[in-house]
């Protein structure tokens, strides 16, 4: 297992939990399948993620190539993974920037203040890999997720006008464009 990140104390972190338990972040790896499957088609996180519902060997191929490129990153407190995230680097004249996405806690683990620690851990990976801006979109009507990346020091930049389609319940979201820049944190 490969350690992207590792700290056995919380971070001094306002938004932190007291409590002393290994946080990390590493690759998620094919023997994720099961963890990434749950939270991506779990009911309370799949209408803000990228993916419609769908049964295992529908998503399978999805996770494989995601997986494949290095994207995908788990969020584990005491070796139990409870959050994920999707980093994708951009390239050529914009390779200084990364997009955040996919970003979900379990609901089982909710309210403890891992995902301001899970985010603030992807923050210092990205710019320990040298990127100086990372970049993402959140639905307008995900209010919760918007104030933790604000704490977290990203500005809305934009508004996306019916970006996604929810399918499951035939409606269009406008989304927020939001980015965190290196220098201004």
């Amino acid at each position: 297992m490969q350690l992207l990140l590792c700290h056995s104390l919380v971070r001094s972190n306002q938004y932190a939990p007291k409590q002393k338990f290994i946080k990390v972040i590493r690759k998620g790896t094919l023997s994720d399948f099961d963890f990434f499957y749950g939270l991506y088609m779990h009911p309370q996180v799949n209408p803000y993620l990228l993916y419609e519902m769908m049964d295992e060997p529908t998503f399978r191929p999805i996770f494989e190539a995601l997986t494949q490129q290095g994207v995908l990153y788990v969020f584990e407190v005491d070796g139990k993974p409870v959050g994920m995230s999707k980093l994708v680097p951009m390239q050529h004249r914009n390779s200084h920037i990364v997009y955040l996405g996919g970003v979900a806690i379990d609901p089982a683990a909710g309210g403890k203040g891992y995902g301001a620690i899970m985010l603030q851990k992807v923050i210092d990976y990205a710019v320990t890999m040298g990127f100086l801006r990372i970049e993402l979109s959140v639905a307008i009507s995900n209010k919760r997720a918007i104030s933790l990346y604000q704490k977290l020091g990203f500005v809305q930049e934009g508004l996306f006008k019916k970006f996604s389609y929810l399918k499951s319940e035939n409606i269009y979201l406008d989304e927020i464009f939001m980015a965190w820049i290196k220098d201004e944190n």
